[in-house]
């Protein structure tokens, strides 16, 4: 990212998660900018993942649940942004599935909160200011719903989601548009595809393979595996967002992936295939042996692809990683961070199953409400 990225300071929301971290981290390592991560750190996030930025004098943390509008009306106030990165969110399809309201909590009601408190200081800010601020909202693919055997979704793809998280992040991107067309606030949205790559929670796919395999466990894989996902690195995706937040025009949406379609069972297969090369020793060889089918989930959507025209057309971006390597690297990450996977794990048991998670024999959606409790 050049020297002459436009904001120099940068709040970003679920700095502590996936993604967010990855983002904070290439923000401090690559910009002038400095950042504000905010992060309630739930289950899903961890302070471990900004470890490498930890005292940087261009760095600071705040933990503040982002639906609490008396907190994060004061945090714009005390640190003046130039921008906001927004990727606090509940994320994962079952837990949805078992406990809808979360997500509606955070995805939703959340970014209404955040909305309203950059709207207040947006307003009041000097004209030069308000031309530079922008409110980057990271949303998802699986908003667009399913597609068929063939096709790809892009930016005016029709909104369709089918499960309660998509639902919930349709939702937000609705009042993210809402707020650019009635109020003026210059917002930009993405919707990304899977992403994969270090510090990804181990309820997430490519974790719990690795997490499981290397103890000779079961990895399940829902109904024949055929389900197709358009898989994206996390480093190819935070050049995205970041390309969009310095070049990307107010109002706009703009489609990130990296156009590499895998079916649940062929990255598996994949991710077995790369254990049985950096594990020649294990017992467990072949780990694709490992892998067994169960009953699917409820309203499982077939297959996503996105079109990346318009973001490589528009700004330039395109995704530089080299996927086998890319995947490569990440199944290393994590035979070298087992230990904390197993923190990850133990602060939010793994209860849930799907080619965007992990697998359980106990699926959450299939628990009492009252036992699906985070």
């Amino acid at each position: 990212m050049p020297e002459d990225f436009r904001h120099s300071r940068v709040i970003v929301t679920g700095g502590a998660g996936f993604i967010g971290s990855a983002v904070v981290r290439k923000l401090i390592d690559a910009t002038p900018a400095s950042v504000m991560t905010v992060d309630q750190l739930t289950y899903a996030s961890s302070s471990e993942t900004l470890a490498a930025v930890t005292g940087h004098p261009r760095h600071s943390f705040e933990r503040i649940d982002i639906c609490q509008a008396e907190e994060i009306g004061p945090l714009f106030e005390r640190y003046r942004p130039d921008a906001i990165l927004h990727l606090a969110a509940e994320t994962h399809v079952d837990r949805s599935i078992g406990t809808p309201w979360p997500f509606v909590r955070t995805n939703v009601n959340g970014t209404y909160v955040l909305l309203e408190a950059a709207r207040a200081y947006w307003s009041a800010l000097d004209d030069l200011a308000r031309s530079r601020f922008r409110f980057l909202h990271v949303s998802t693919d699986e908003v667009y719903g399913s597609l068929g055997p063939t096709g790809t979704f892009t930016e005016t793809s029709q909104i369709r989601p089918n499960s309660p998280y998509s639902a919930s992040k349709a939702a937000s991107d609705h009042l993210v548009r809402a707020w650019h067309h009635t109020y003026g606030l210059p917002v930009l949205t993405t919707h990304c595809s899977n992403n994969f790559g270090p510090f990804q929670h181990p309820e997430k796919l490519i974790p719990v393979l690795v997490f499981n395999a290397v103890r000779g466990q079961p990895l399940p894989v829902y109904g024949t595996g055929d389900n197709v996902r358009d898989w994206l690195f996390v480093g190819d995706h935070v050049d995205a967002l970041l390309t969009v937040l310095k070049n990307g025009q107010p109002g706009e949406t703009y489609d990130i992936g990296a156009g590499t379609e895998l079916s649940t069972l062929a990255m598996a297969q994949a991710v077995c295939a790369i254990l049985d090369q950096q594990l020649p020793a294990s017992p467990y060889r072949p780990h694709g042996n490992l892998i067994r089918f169960v009953a699917d989930r409820p309203g499982h959507d077939k297959r996503y692809a996105i079109d990346a025209a318009k973001i490589r057309a528009e700004l330039g971006w395109r995704p530089r990683s080299d996927f086998r390597n890319a995947l490569a690297e990440t199944v290393a990450w994590y035979l070298q961070n087992t230990e904390w996977c197993a923190r990850m794990r133990q602060r939010a048991p793994v209860t849930a199953v799907g080619d965007d998670g992990c697998f359980d024999a106990n699926p959450l959606w299939r628990a009492p409400a009252a036992s699906a409790s985070r």
